[in-house]
């Protein structure tokens, strides 16, 4: 079976998926944070469910204990804003680069890939990062807005489907 065709079934056999959004801020509010209202909104109108919604300051263990909190909740796909630069609090990566059981390189690197041709080589300072804990997704993005939407539109959304697919079956 060829790529198109797990992309189609895909489409057919995955169920709404359950989501958690996490924006990992120490200046952020719920009012202030567009990037997370940005992921639950695209999300919501691709047709998942977000579930858990939390804004979490950079503190490696309140990260952790929200993502677990996420998995527990039985949430197939967790992102995260904010946290991935490489800035002294800045520890999201670490905390998830700890967790990930399989790592999906290829996100990071596309990423980093369509960034650049937007910002230029300011590109080089995303750690975004993607990969598999236990049967839920992780994507870890930047916490600038137009680098979640970048994200979003070009990457997760449109493989949603087939990504869950293939942690589910």
């Amino acid at each position: 079976m060829g790529h198109q065709d797990h992309e189609q079934r895909a489409q057919q056999e995955t169920p709404v998926t359950r989501c958690g959004v996490l924006t990992i801020s120490d200046t952020r509010t719920p009012e202030t944070d567009t990037s997370g209202a940005l992921i639950r909104t695209l999300l919501t109108q691709a047709g998942h469910d977000v579930v858990r919604y939390a804004v979490v300051r950079d503190e490696p263990d309140e990260i952790e204990a929200q993502i677990l909190a996420c998995t527990a909740e039985g949430c197939k796909l967790v992102i995260t804003n904010g946290g991935t630069g490489i800035a002294r609090r800045d520890s999201t990566f670490e905390v998830i680069d700890g967790l990930l059981e399989k790592r999906l390189p290829g996100f990071g690197e596309l990423f980093r890939m369509l960034s650049y041709e937007a910002i230029g080589p300011a590109a080089m300072l995303s750690r975004a990062t993607a990969g598999v804990y236990g049967d839920a997704l992780i994507f870890c993005l930047p916490g600038s807005t137009n680098a979640v939407r970048l994200a979003m539109e070009r990457l997760i959304v449109p493989q949603l489907p087939h990504l869950v697919w293939e942690t589910v079956r």
